[in-house]
């Protein structure tokens, strides 16, 4: 089964967080901004050359390095919901 990421998210499309794979430094960190599994997930925007991605997790905006991002598997995709 192909596993999808974070940066794959297009601007507008939600998603839920299904497994976080990163090392342990970053996933304390992603877990203090709220990224936990089951919570679900927005892409704002992303920047261009492979820049940054502007997600909102709750109430929380983050940017992220793409790199980061693609530690984050998630599932359920939708697009349109606030």
């Amino acid at each position: 089964m192909l596993k999808v990421h974070l940066g794959q998210l297009q601007p507008g499309e939600v998603a839920t967080i299904a497994l976080i794979e990163a090392e342990e430094g970053l996933r304390q960190r992603l877990h203090a901004l709220g990224f936990r599994v089951t919570r679900p997930v927005k892409m704002i925007r992303r920047a261009w050359c492979n820049g940054p991605l502007h997600v909102r997790i709750g109430s929380t905006e983050v940017m992220l390095r793409t790199r980061d991002a693609q530690e984050i598997h998630i599932k359920d995709i939708c697009t349109g919901v606030s």
